[in-house]
């Protein structure tokens, strides 16, 4: 249906005009809690409780899944609170303000078990202290992007605080990996234990100035937002409502369909690329952060030429040609390994291994960039069609396509390191090699199996619908001179 002009002021539209500098600087800080920061920390885990401390994969895998699946689920109904919340601050800001301290908290005891745990207690450490800080980073970063939806409704200027924000994240996981490598990885630190609770809270001291940043340069931006109308119904009876009414709208469930894909092909990737780079490859671990150097280059370079792209390109064509070259980082090294064409070890190994990266970066740049932009024309979109923004929920339902799928994804390579025997303690025997059956099983999973799951991401992806032309149409039936 066509909203109303009495609809366009209670949902509290907002300009088209683009933010200044100021504002998306600041916005973009909290990225850290997510993409950036968070996630650059947290990929050190799987690698530390599995290759290091000798846990199970299956349970590593379980215990990261259930954070994940769990975080996921809890999205839609902070997604829904933020939607709904009214304060003197907004209906964003509280939630990002109360969930820092706990975020520093748990990131930080998710890196310090204490020593001497048995397999069961060391799996309950790691599944409840994953879900804990991945629900107090949801707390903050699912408002904080339907936040970065209502800076503008213009279809640049959005793709513009997207960039920004992917920028902010990439510094900071940058800054994190850096920190990481330089000052506690050092000299074969990946594999002792002693050296990853240290790391654990420098990184949570990163989190907290980053997200406590983002709130303070923006508390009076988003206290002066318009507010939603008092909503008499309570949350848990209102909210399946209001799921099933974002998912009737087809380019939200296109969107969501396809991120869950993707997700899962590059959860099963990441969650097993240092074991892939320092038992096949052979490169030391003080040398892996130049790999991640490079696709942090190849990620900015994506990020900062994605506006340009989209001018000229319809955005699910950017995301396309993204989603290819993820998939040639995931087969072309891989696929010359596995057919015996080319296997460079040790120090060989690192330059084209930097290449390869820097190529996934450019990919996951323009993806990063375009699938948020693309939600939020999304959001507009149902506006137009059932009269309610619901930023906060289509967001959510981007995040927990991420969350959940990325679960599956863990799920995947932890279950995959036991079936193909990788061996628990190979960490604490730097002279041990892995078996050559078992390396080929790793590269498999570790890249043509993501691949091809990807493919089927972009299959389905291809019958997405909201062109330039397409939005600026909804934009002008949101305005209230043009609605009716």
């Amino acid at each position: 249906m066509e909203r109303t002009d009495t609809q366009a002021q209670a949902t509290g539209l907002v300009p088209a005009a683009s933010p200044s500098i100021a504002q998306k600087v600041f916005y973009s800080l909290g990225q850290a809690a997510q993409s950036g920061g968070f996630d650059t920390a947290v990929g050190f885990v799987f690698f530390y409780y599995s290759a290091v401390l000798g846990l199970s994969g299956t349970l590593i895998g379980a215990a990261l899944a259930v954070g994940l699946v769990f975080d996921a689920l809890v999205d839609p109904a902070i997604g829904s609170w933020s939607d709904n919340l009214k304060s003197r601050l907004g209906r964003r800001l509280p939630l990002m303000i109360v969930s820092i301290p706990p975020t520093v908290i748990f990131v930080g005891l998710l890196f310090s078990p204490p020593a001497g745990l048995s397999q069961p207690l060391l799996f309950a450490w790691l599944a409840a202290f994953s879900i804990a800080a991945r629900c107090a980073i949801s707390l903050f970063h699912v408002p904080y992007v339907a936040l970065g939806a209502e800076l503008t409704t213009d279809y640049a200027a959005r793709t513009s605080v997207v960039v920004y924000r992917s920028a902010a994240g990439v510094l900071a996981g940058l800054v994190i990996t850096a920190l990481g490598y330089t000052a506690f990885f050092a000299d074969g630190g990946l594999q002792r234990a002693e050296s990853y609770p240290g790391f654990g809270w420098s990184a949570a001291a990163v989190l907290f100035v980053c997200m406590s940043a983002c709130c303070l340069g923006l508390w009076r931006y988003a206290a002066a937002l318009p507010q939603p109308e008092r909503v008499a119904e309570p949350m848990w009876r209102r909210m399946p409502s209001e799921v099933v009414e974002i998912f009737a709208n087809r380019s939200f469930r296109l969107l969501f369909i396809s991120a869950v894909i993707t997700y899962v092909a590059q959860g099963l990737n990441a969650t097993l690329n240092q074991h892939s780079f320092v038992f096949v490859w052979l490169i030391k671990s003080e040398n892996i952060q130049f790999i991640s150097y490079a696709f942090v280059v190849g990620l900015l370079l994506g990020v900062g030429s994605a506006p340009k792209i989209q001018a000229r390109l319809e955005k699910k064509t950017v995301v396309l040609i993204g989603l290819s070259l993820l998939i040639a980082n995931w087969l072309v090294m891989q696929g010359a390994w596995l057919a015996g064409i080319y296997s460079p070890v040790g120090e060989a190994a690192l330059l084209p291994m930097q290449i390869n990266s820097f190529v996934a970066g450019i990919g996951l740049g323009f993806v990063s960039v375009a699938y948020p932009s693309m939600m939020a024309d999304a959001a507009d979109e149902h506006e137009h069609l059932f009269g309610r923004r619901r930023e906060g929920l289509y967001f959510a339902g981007l995040g927990f396509a991420n969350k959940a799928a990325v679960a599956v994804g863990v799920f995947i390579a932890g279950r995959a390191l036991d079936v193909i025997r990788f061996p628990a303690d190979l960490a604490k025997n730097p002279g041990a090699v892995l078996p050559d059956d078992v390396k080929v099983q790793l590269v498999w999973v570790w890249g043509p199996i993501p691949a091809v799951i990807a493919v089927i991401s972009m299959v389905i992806f291809a019958s997405y619908g909201i062109t330039r032309a397409r939005h600026a149409a909804i934009a002008a039936a949101l305005r209230p001179s043009g609605g009716g």
